[in-house]
């Protein structure tokens, strides 16, 4: 999420300076960058010469002491909250008392992040969507004691980026996230009561509902390290509201490193290998089959997608089926 909005902000113009706790993270995200903008440069998509402008404007640091010059400073670390307040309390110590916070949370509190601050009207919210250059909105999100200048400053960055911002307000989950728990959870629900199956809840949600990705798609590209953590702090933000309840069945993939696309898939094919799997005809064996019970060699290996013919001949798809041999 932090390269991704490096990225447009280095595209809008500024200079950008990128620090990472872990040793050699932001030379590694400052690379991939490069690597981004010389792929769009090959593909016509910009100037080589806008390709090393762009990396000319971005610089890797290892301390924070080194972002004492910014205007803003936009945090995107783990969500959790003690992590957050520790980091902005280092960093109100570091910038000018005129520059502006703002944290990239899904799903915590501003003004609960902001209340230990000296300057609490100098953060906000900021949330952006994965991936940041294709994702074009933006949540600008106002704690109890934000000022609305700070507000209107980062919605006309926003801009800048070529973004649309929201203003929302300071809730669990602020619009998306909050709105998200009838799509992502309840995707969930149906399959822990085995209504039906991972891969039908997703091509039913995105060719039928119109959605661009299917809810177990979209957490794949999340991943679960983000995904679930947000299921939780809406959960107990709302007071164990039921209806926010998280599901087992992310728990379980969380705690045995299945996370998603960029570690390793926890529910969904490869968009290759979904392709390859599609039937050229109907289905007529469903339920019997969650895709194509009839073709069921055509399936690519997976960790959760995948069939089997002793699946075929169940009478109802089980909730973990076994991988191919």
């Amino acid at each position: 999420m932090g390269r991704g909005i490096a990225q447009m902000a280095a595209q809008a113009g500024s200079n950008v300076l990128l620090y990472d706790s872990k040793p050699g993270a932001a030379d590694a995200a400052r690379s991939a960058l490069q690597t981004t903008w010389q792929t769009l440069a090959a593909k016509g998509r910009i100037d080589l010469t806008k390709a090393d402008a762009y990396l000319g404007q971005v610089r890797a640091v290892d301390n924070l002491a080194a972002l004492s010059c910014c205007d803003l400073v936009i945090e995107a670390v783990v969500e959790q909250m003690e992590v957050k307040r520790q980091l902005f309390a280092e960093l109100e110590r570091v910038v000018r008392p005129d520059a502006v916070l703002a944290t990239n949370t899904s799903s915590l509190s501003i003004t609960a992040i902001a209340a230990s601050l000296q300057r609490p009207h100098q953060l906000a919210g900021y949330h952006f969507f994965n991936p940041v250059p294709l994702m074009r909105v933006v949540e600008v999100v106002a704690g109890l004691k934000t000022g609305m200048k700070v507000c209107a400053q980062l919605s006309a960055y926003a801009k800048q980026f070529g973004h649309t911002p929201v203003s929302a307000q300071d809730t669990p989950g602020f619009i998306v996230n909050h709105a998200g728990r009838g799509y992502g959870t309840e995707a969930l629900r149906l399959v822990g009561e085995r209504v039906t199956d991972f891969a039908a809840t997703d091509r039913i949600l995105r060719d039928q509902m119109g959605f661009r990705l299917g809810p177990f798609e979209l957490m794949d590209l999340t991943a679960l390290d983000v995904s679930h953590p947000v299921m939780e702090s809406i959960y107990h933000q709302y007071f164990e509201e039921p209806r926010y309840r998280p599901s087992v069945i992310t728990a379980q993939r969380l705690a045995g490193g299945l996370l998603g696309k960029k570690w390793v898939l926890a529910f969904t094919l490869t968009k290759k290998a979904w392709r390859n799997s599609r039937p050229s005809r109907p289905c007529l064996r469903w339920p019997h089959c969650h895709r194509c019970g009839c073709r069921p060699r055509r399936h690519a290996a997976s960790s959760f997608s995948s069939c089997s013919k002793s699946w075929v001949r169940a009478s109802k798809p089980p909730l973990y089926p076994p991988p191919p041999r």
